[in-house]
């Protein structure tokens, strides 16, 4: 995605240099109660902004990306969301090749989604970010506002494809019943997973035969835990040639083991997502930060 007058670098691509130079680990920024309790904080604003700024501090400049989770933010009221405007600010305005995504996972038609793309890719917003959740299940062309709002700003999205949850696969896992055009599923299958996959890859395509990215700016959200689904469903995850943003490693269960098998080849492009693994050895900025390496170069000999 360019920016006006091609300035700024494209997100797939300031995500790549973050990746290539810090390794392909994004921390997740989640205050929940139970991790403020264990920090010895309290669980308000004042906890709140403790733990997430503290955070920030540790790791920015350390990791790829980091990536708060716009809930935790949300459940203190407005107070609680001045605090994600801060967070942002932060990261954002940083010299770091740190990025910061933000997990808020919108999804919506017309007006109201342009209204999201307002609020989070905007320049200048509040609550701009480097990259945006996106949920593309009221159809993949539901996004174009936020897709055209991070193409203007240099943003992008990561769109949630086969998440980890179990109820996720009876929809992500369905069979559509027509085959495109031709009789040929094409790399991506016929899944609702593979249409969403194809829809990234439609739009990195564009971008990168514009600006010559080694990324795209589109990513996937897929789960790390999700074993075999990405084999079985047919889909080529390295054809989307976008990021691959993926949660569950750590606490959830996912090793290196677990990201050559659901990544396979294309696991070059993952970006590892833990949040609970590193955030539980604080509240010392140099024990995060030793577990947030750790964790870094993990990440990176499974992706080689």
């Amino acid at each position: 995605m360019r920016t006006d007058g091609a300035a700024r670098p494209t997100f797939g691509d300031r995500l790549a240099a973050a990746m290539d130079r810090l390794g392909p680990l994004c921390v997740g920024i989640d205050p929940h109660p139970a991790l403020l309790t264990r920090w010895g904080l309290s669980d308000d604003v004042d906890g709140l902004r403790r733990f997430s700024m503290g955070v920030a501090e540790a790791l920015d400049g350390h990791v790829a990306a980091l990536k708060p989770q716009s809930a935790f933010f949300e459940r203190h009221g407005s107070r609680g969301v001045a605090v994600l405007e801060e967070l942002l600010r932060a990261v954002r305005t940083s010299p770091s090749l740190t990025q910061v995504v933000l997990d808020a996972k919108r999804g919506d038609i017309g007006s109201t989604m342009d209204g999201y793309a307002d609020a989070y890719l905007r320049p200048g917003a509040p609550m701009a970010c480097d990259a945006l959740t996106v949920s593309p299940y009221l159809g993949f062309g539901s996004l174009q506002p936020a897709v055209d709002a991070a193409t203007a700003s240099g943003s992008g999205l990561f769109v949630l494809a086969l998440t980890s949850n179990p109820e996720g696969a009876s929809v992500q896992h369905a069979l559509r019943d027509r085959q495109p055009p031709g009789g040929a599923d094409g790399p991506f299958g016929r899944s609702v997973a593979g249409s969403v996959a194809a829809g990234a890859a439609a739009l990195n395509a564009a971008e990168i035969s514009l600006t010559g990215s080694r990324l795209g700016s589109v990513g996937l959200v897929v789960g790390a835990t999700i074993g075999a689904a990405v084999a079985e469903l047919g889909i080529d995850l390295g054809a989307v040639q976008g990021p691959l943003l993926a949660p569950g490693v750590g606490a959830q269960g996912a090793g290196p083991a677990e990201l050559v098998a659901v990544f396979g080849s294309a696991r070059g492009a993952v970006l590892a997502s833990t949040s609970r693994a590193v955030l539980e050895a604080g509240p010392s900025p140099a024990a995060l930060l030793d577990q947030a390496r750790r964790a870094a170069d993990d990440a990176a000999r499974a992706v080689r």
